[in-house]
């Protein structure tokens, strides 16, 4: 038990999509800014021989969409409306606009606007779709697991196989089963998730108005109805790891990891748009076992699990280090805090620079406690994954205490989007502010 030593101390947003005219166009974007759309008029050359081209063109509503061959022989585009020839699964009579551009259809996503550029209309609908926002009215302590994705900005609900959107949402815990029965610990559980404006006094949504915070303690402000000083609180469950874990840091050489308690977390079931290569989400892991507990048994996680799993990888956890280490309390990330002399501070063996300081910690419940010790976070981190479009996919937010319930462990997690750039691949960087 660690007794003296520990008292003392859950309709979208889009990223950067890229859209082609027919053959022609090539794109590059990542992030919440925009995309780039390019076209020619050159054409390209088919597996018969023959030559195709499609011309992208502005339409009186202001978006530029696809404007399909008249077709001949070879050409991308036939007169049969009833044949879908970009292979994307729709037919011009299902919808499809431009049967030349597999990323154009009803089931995509549009594209936003880059800086002088026109938007894309990718979806064939009659106006573009900017982005909007769903969060503005949740409220703190939902229950309701689909008011999570809203939060974070996944907004737009499918309404079939073909539909992109969320599909189903749950509350979970950290190894993908379902909250406890027990009436005290379920409503433990749900004091682990929260929909927050801010949190502190320096830590402000990336989108919208609202972001979603899990906690292996409260997932609240302290000046929030149901908060619990993160430094004490235990809601007195455990449960399996996720899948893969638990994974140790190579920095923590013989260090074993507990087994999770107090979990907290919403697995998403979403269907892809059909342009989609993959998705991006940022993040801010707080906890309150740094400096004391680094490199021990009490390693608390952050854990973004994707299904199906990413090519290459053994799990499906998307969110790590640049040292390939999971987001926990022994994560390289960790560069907000402080300490009596410095930065740089001393924890677990381990230097700790704590170049973004302390003041994002102030009024989060991470900050200084009553020795005068600051706690640590990592900022704002954005973490993006490859994804086949047209498909569907499972994508599981977790938190929890390692090895006890105590020193607790807070994410927040905000401005969901896609990502339609070829080449989409895993990694977890410094969100650019």
């Amino acid at each position: 038990m660690r007794l003296t030593s520990k008292l003392a101390f859950s309709t979208l947003a889009f990223g950067a999509l890229v859209a082609t005219s027919c053959n022609a166009g090539t794109n590059v974007g990542f992030g919440g800014g925009g995309g780039i759309a390019t076209s020619a008029n050159t054409g390209s050359t088919t597996d018969a021989g023959t030559s195709d081209a499609t011309t992208v063109t502005s339409t009186t509503t202001g978006f530029m969409t696809g404007a399909a061959s008249t077709g001949t022989a070879g050409a991308c585009n036939v007169n049969d409306p009833n044949v879908d020839m970009d292979g994307d699964g729709y037919t011009p009579a299902q919808g499809d606009c431009n049967d030349c551009d597999p990323n154009v259809n009803p089931g995509a996503v549009d594209v936003p606007p880059a800086m002088g550029m026109m938007p894309v209309n990718s979806d064939c609908a009659a106006t573009f779709d900017p982005p909007q926002p769903c969060d503005d009215n949740l409220v703190l302590d939902s229950t309701n697991a689909a008011d999570a994705a809203k939060a974070i900005d996944l907004c737009k609900t499918s309404s079939g196989s073909k539909d992109w959107g969320l599909v189903g949402a749950k509350w979970v815990l950290a190894d993908g089963t379902p909250p406890p029965t027990s009436a005290t610990q379920l409503a433990n559980f749900h004091l682990g998730h929260g929909i927050l404006p801010q949190f502190g006094a320096n830590i402000k949504v990336r989108k919208g108005k609202k972001m979603l915070a899990l906690s292996s303690g409260t997932a609240r402000n302290p000046t929030d109805p149901g908060y619990m000083n993160v430094s004490g609180f235990s809601k007195g469950y455990t449960s399996g790891s996720p899948g893969g874990f638990p994974k140790e840091s190579p920095a923590c050489p013989g260090v074993t990891t507990g087994q999770p308690h107090d979990s907290a977390g919403v697995e998403l079931l979403i269907q892809t748009p059909t342009n989609a290569t993959g998705i991006a989400f940022d993040f801010d892991f707080f906890t309150y076992e740094w400096p004391n507990f680094v490199c021990s048994q009490f390693n608390d996680f952050f854990v973004a699990l994707l299904t199906p799993f990413p090519m290459g990888q053994s799990d499906g956890n998307i969110s790590f280090d640049m040292m390939g280490n999971p987001i926990s309390v022994n994560n390289a990330f960790l560069g907000v805090c402080g300490c009596t002399g410095g930065p740089p501070c001393q924890a677990g063996g381990k230097t700790f620079a704590c170049a973004l300081g302390d003041t994002q910690l102030i009024g989060t419940g991470f900050g200084k406690d009553t020795a005068g010790q600051d706690h640590g976070s990592t900022g704002w981190l954005t973490t993006q994954a490859p994804v086949k479009g047209g498909s569907q996919i499972h994508l599981r937010f977790t938190v929890y205490d390692s090895g006890d319930g105590i020193l607790d462990t807070t994410t927040l997690v905000d401005n969901f989007r896609w990502i339609a750039t070829p080449g989409t691949t895993v990694m977890t960087n410094p969100t650019p502010m």
